[in-house]
This record gives structure tokens, C-alpha cells and sequence, in this order.
């Protein structure tokens, strides 16, 4: 009872669509149809600028986080990889938005600080040092997302965590598949500090 109480919060809490609720009280714009139409940090920097950037990629972060953290008090590990994955679902297939959502990226990185912070030290270098050598985010993100089940595994961490990481990982390159495709034709947008 207290796991399905976990995957229920964690969707509900994965699912607050803060990219477009920022965008719409500060800028009283959809971001769903400026650029990419994706509602992540990503695109809200491209379009609004850095700091509301960073301001949803942090509150995506949170919302991943708080997820496991309020799963694992519930329900110890199975209860965390519960609400942890329940999180990264809401973002991606949001309740709010009639199931569609982002890519998770930033709510999965949440996730993984909260439940194998070791491989995470390992796999946000590996995402910006990718970033600053391509300017590809997307190529970051996707690197980062195949390595990361190999890193929870080095550093010992326990099976559900393993699984986890690997239902996370695959989450995040089946969302990215259109820019593994823009990738392949060399049409896909690189990141710049600077907004559009």
C-alpha cells in the first residue's frame, strides 16, 4: 500500500509542468509553441532566457528528488525507486497536460542524486564535458542516460537501484528519439548561453 502510495505521489508531484506554468505567469507565452514545443529547461532557455532556464531545470530537479526521498520514507528502497520512477513518468506523460510532458532529463538527474549520488558525480561531468565539446545537449543527455545504469553498478549500489536506473535510462532515449534522429542528419540545435 505505502509503494502505491509512493507512485501515485511521485506522478502527481512529477507531473507539475513548471516550464510552462513559469512561462506562462512570467512571460504570459506557451513555450509548447515556441521552438522545440518541448516544456524542459532546454527550450525554456532558448526561448525566455538563462535564468528562467535554470529555474526549471532546478525545480525539475526537485520535483525528481522529492519523489524518491518521500518514496523511500514511505516505503524504504522499493518505495524511493517507486516514487523516483513514478516522477520521471509524470514529467514525461503528465497528467495535467493530458499525457504529454518533457523528456525527464532534468527530473531523472533529481532522482539519481537522491538514490546513487556517487554514479551522479560521475555522470554530470560526463554531461557537461560533452555539452562543451559538441554543444549538443541532447547528446549529452542521451550518453549520460546509456552510462548510467554501468555506473550504479560499478559503485555497488543495490539490484532495485540498478533496475531503476535502467528504466530510467531507456525512458530518456526512447523521449530523445527525434533528436537521435536530427542527430544522425546533422539537424539538431546546439546549446548557447545565449537565448535565441
Amino acid at each position: 500500500m505505502l509503494q502505491i502510495l509512493s507512485i501515485l505521489i511521485g506522478y502527481f508531484l512529477g507531473s507539475i509542468p513548471f516550464g510552462l506554468i513559469l512561462c506562462r505567469y512570467i512571460f504570459g507565452i506557451d513555450i509548447r509553441k515556441l521552438g522545440s514545443g518541448n516544456i524542459g529547461a532546454t527550450n525554456v532557455h532558448r526561448n525566455t532566457g538563462l535564468v528562467l532556464g535554470i529555474s526549471v531545470l532546478i525545480l525539475d530537479l526537485l520535483k525528481g528528488f522529492f519523489s524518491a526521498w518521500i518514496g523511500f520514507s514511505l516505503a524504504g528502497e522499493y518505495g524511493a525507486v517507486a516514487g523516483g520512477l513514478a516522477a520521471i513518468a509524470g514529467h514525461n506523460w503528465s497528467f495535467y497536460l493530458k499525457f504529454v510532458g518533457g523528456k525527464g532529463v532534468a527530473t531523472t538527474a533529481g532522482v539519481a542524486i537522491f538514490l546513487f549520488p556517487k554514479a551522479f558525480l560521475i555522470l554530470l561531468p560526463l554531461w557537461v564535458i560533452i555539452v562543451a565539446i559538441t554543444k549538443y545537449v541532447s547528446l549529452a543527455s542521451v550518453t549520460s542516460a546509456i552510462v548510467m545504469p554501468f555506473c550504479v553498478y560499478l559503485f555497488g549500489y543495490t539490484l532495485p537501484y540498478i533496475a531503476m536506473s535502467i528504466l530510467a535510462g531507456a525512458f530518456a532515449v526512447y523521449r530523445h528519439k527525434e533528436n537521435i534522429k536530427r542527430l544522425k542528419t546533422g539537424n539538431e540545435s546546439k546549446f548557447s548561453l545565449k537565448k535565441k
